[in-house]
């Protein structure tokens, strides 16, 4: 049973009994929760060169550059997402958005992309991002077509041993894709 509390744009409260089975036994648990819909970050790999594809974005939440991941939210709006979650369809629209996104972003025609990770934020939010390898694409005509709000000042490819250094040096700034990055080239070189 779920109880939601006003909600913020992208964020709602929920309040949740849930019953889980630990160790064999039944536990009753009560959860207060935010939770918002899922997001998308894509790694363009280039296998031959062992690099990734950043765009150097604009963020609001830092008033300044980074490097980031092209990507993006799966939803816009709560409702659309809560309705998909009641439907139980979530990952077909997360897979919809990927190659969407990057080529809005990046300018690229995905092909086959494959989920290597969905990183949870934790258990007071309820904020799942799915990381998507991509080594298969093709440059696209049009070229990237940014979102009214997105400002991107160019692409840089990103050697395994940059992006290593890049991170133990705080300048990609989105620690969720630190760790999926570190564990990617760890896995990878």
């Amino acid at each position: 049973m779920e109880t939601i509390g006003p909600n913020n744009g992208f964020f709602e409260f929920v309040t949740s009994e849930e019953e889980f089975i630990i160790d064999g036994k039944i536990k009753n648990v009560k959860r207060n929760f935010v939770r918002r819909p899922p997001g998308i970050r894509a790694l363009i790999i280039n296998k031959e060169k062992k690099s990734i594809l950043f765009s150097k974005e604009f963020r609001y939440e830092l008033n300044d550059w980074d490097l980031r991941l092209p990507g993006g939210k799966v939803f816009d709006s709560l409702e659309e997402y809560k309705e998909s979650l009641h439907i139980g369809d979530v990952i077909e629209h997360v897979e919809k958005t990927v190659p969407k996104e990057v080529l809005e972003e990046i300018g690229l025609i995905v092909k086959n992309p494959k989920l290597i990770k969905v990183s949870k934020d934790g258990a007071g939010v309820i904020w799942d991002l799915y990381y998507y390898e991509i080594t298969d694409y093709e440059i696209s005509e049009n070229g990237p077509q940014l979102e009214e709000d997105e400002v991107i000042n160019g692409y840089v490819w990103k050697t395994f041993d940059e992006i290593i250094e890049l991170c133990a040096t705080n300048k990609i700034h989105e620690d969720r894709t630190v760790g999926v990055l570190l564990t990617y080239i760890l896995n990878n070189k």
